[in-house]
């Protein structure tokens, strides 16, 4: 075998392997803020004024009678708050907290100086591995929990990686769940359909890890999306109870498009996202003080002459700052973010999209990355290769939050001693110790002369992204499991399905 032909069976060999989970990003350099003291305050004001005057929809009696049993206000559906009983309320949340993970090599911290990626979340279409577009279905949900757990640069498993829609509606909430726990070990997201499947999420959680367990430290996030104008509805809220009274993790999220969901400004807008993510905080930490929360934002853009979603465009970044900034302020963990594009193909809009998106969420101190692989579509397809291609950039990003290596080994005087002047670097010692390690290299990137891409097939990196989720998937070995958890669970899920045959449901 020649030299050439080793080095190439060596790449391809590396290609396949999956490489060893980075570990959490630990945020070194500084944040960067766009609000000085008078900023914070008034966009802390303007919120308060929010709640106070105008007030957020709860659609659950329950909910309402919490808030008014603790001095608010409350009108038909809405309720009134004011900014004492808010802030005391908030104040009880963690400022950061530990997600358990079926590997405890895999448990991820939620705050502090840590940052999660997590994959796409809630597409009913996929764009597969042949480049269609479909339906997604729970083989696909299942392959994108797998190529998550392969990549060494995404913490987390995600939730509804997509929505599996040849799957009933009513039980497929137990499928997804059952998957994250089959075929990863990483940490996962739970059901917010309903009460009873946020229920079903926490009874599998209690059976992998123990009831006590996840009480001590939360084995689900799941996401509460508010209705944005200022609304949390009955699913939701429902959800909500269960995981707030279980201590599991809660990801409180306004969805805003501004102009729409919100008010044609970046500052009124962020005034109603905090005072709607507060507000849902807030009823947290009334039903299950110390309950962990994070404080999440979407907040994009939209072309107001068409209505069409926007993605990576500068006010949505600007926004982002400032809502990471007000996170920090009331102390509490950080969600925003993600590899959005509004492009159909993982093409140049979408890899401008998505790294202009990506590079302000890690400049502003985001803990909690959703959506960091796979989006297209504004979100309504998840594609494969384009999972593969933002998993490349979390690897690079991953290099770039470190920032600059000052120790001695870095300096390299070593090094400089060995060259003379007009000499070069190529054989010294410092060179031989970090010729591996000294640079990302990314793997569907080409480096080669033009010439040489011709001859390796002349792929894009469309392609090239394509044909490393085959080869993926093609080597995916599941983590191992006990036998008997596994058992356990696949009873509960039967059991759970046919009692929910027999129940007459509304949807």
């Amino acid at each position: 075998m020649t030299e050439l032909s080793e080095r190439r069976r060596e790449r391809r060999a590396r290609q396949v392997a999956p490489r060893q989970l980075a570990a959490q990003i630990s945020y070194t350099q500084p944040r960067h803020e766009l609000l000085d003291t008078n900023g914070i305050r008034r966009l802390h004001d303007a919120a308060m004024r929010v709640l106070r005057e105008f007030g957020v929809d709860f659609y659950d009696e329950e909910c309402r009678a919490i808030f008014a049993d603790h001095g608010a206000l409350v009108k038909g559906e809405t309720v009134f708050l004011d900014e004492e009983l808010v802030m005391r309320a908030v104040a009880r949340a963690p400022r950061q907290f530990t997600q358990l993970a079926r590997n405890p090599a895999h448990h991820v911290v939620i705050g502090a100086d840590k940052v999660t990626f997590a994959p796409v979340y809630g597409p009913p279409f996929v764009q597969d591995l042949d480049g269609v577009r479909r339906d997604a279905t729970l083989a696909d949900f299942q392959n994108f929990v797998k190529l998550a757990y392969l990549s060494p640069w995404m913490h987390h498993s995600g939730g509804t990686v997509v929505e599996p829609m040849d799957e009933p509606v009513a039980t497929r909430h137990l499928d997804m769940v059952l998957s994250h726990i089959l075929y990863s070990d990483k940490a996962f997201m739970g059901s917010v359909t309903s009460g009873p499947n946020a229920a079903d999420s926490v009874t599998m959680a209690e059976i992998v890890f123990g009831a006590a367990a996840i009480r001590e430290h939360p084995a689900l996030i799941s996401l509460i999306n508010v209705s944005s104008p200022r609304r949390y509805d009955d699913r939701m809220l429902a959800a909500l109870k269960v995981y707030a009274r279980a201590r599991q993790g809660l990801l409180i999220t306004p969805f805003i498009l501004t102009g729409a969901m919100g008010p044609a400004s970046i500052a009124g807008s962020l005034a109603q996202l905090i005072a709607e993510a507060l507000a849902g905080i807030a009823l947290v930490q009334l039903i299950e003080p110390g309950c962990p929360v994070i404080f999440g934002s979407f907040l994009s853009t939209m072309d107001l002459q068409s209505g069409a979603l926007t993605m990576g465009t500068p006010e949505a970044q600007l926004g982002l700052y400032c809502a990471a900034q007000m996170a920090r302020h009331y102390g509490l963990p950080f969600r925003s973010g993600g590899a959005f594009s509004s492009a159909k193909l993982p093409d140049a809009q979408a890899g401008y999209e998505s790294a202009l998106s990506m590079l302000p969420t890690l400049q502003a101190g985001t803990h909690f990355v959703l959506h960091a692989a796979g989006w297209l579509d504004n979100g309504l397809a998840a594609g494969y290769a384009k999972f593969m291609l933002d998993c490349e950039l979390l690897g690079m990003l991953h290099t770039w939050v470190k920032g600059v290596d000052l120790s001695d080994e870095a300096l390299a005087f070593d090094a400089m001693a060995e060259v003379p002047p007009g000499g070069h670097y190529l054989g010294t010692g410092h060179t031989m110790r970090h010729f591996r390690d000294a640079f990302y290299r990314a793997e569907l990137f080409d480096y080669t002369s033009s010439e040489q891409w011709e001859l390796n097939g002349a792929q894009d990196s469309y392609a090239r992204a394509s044909a490393k989720a085959r080869q993926l998937l093609a080597s995916y070995e599941p983590p191992p499991l006990d036998p008997a958890i596994a058992a356990n669970l696949h009873a509960f899920v039967a059991e759970r399905k046919a009692a929910i045959a027999r129940e007459p449901r509304d949807f």
